[in-house]
């Protein structure tokens, strides 16, 4: 139980620091280019599923991998919205929140399954 633990907090530590490294460069594509904002949107649901996929098949290993992903993913999408709205200075809680925490579970429990199913080199 407590390997599961930490394989789930490593892989949610692991997503969000990817989401900001994605963040961080796209905003820079941003700056230079002037992407339109239905495409940043887009773009940064896109960036949430690969750092949760790259979470979860780095980190998550034996068995219990849909569920292990499924927290992970959750977790992971929720503790991103945190840190983006700290930066920002702004909470907004809303619907959409809970939508975008079920699509992480969804990825996380996918990447969770691929991870525990995919023997370490």
């Amino acid at each position: 139980m407590r390997q599961n633990v930490i394989q789930v907090c490593k892989a949610v530590c692991a997503a969000v620091v990817f989401s900001l490294a994605y963040a961080l460069v796209f905003a820079g594509i941003v700056t230079l280019f002037g992407i339109g904002a239905d495409a940043i949107k887009i773009v940064n649901q896109v960036f949430k599923i690969l750092a949760v996929v790259a979470g979860g098949i780095i980190f998550l290993r034996g068995e219990m991998g849909l569920a292990k992903g499924a927290v992970h993913g959750a977790v992971s999408v929720v503790l991103t919205w945190l840190v983006f709205c700290a930066i920002a200075g702004a909470f907004s809680l809303g619907w959409q929140l809970l939508l975008e925490a079920v699509l992480g579970a969804f990825a996380g429990g996918i990447s969770g399954v691929i991870a525990v199913n995919v023997k370490k080199a």
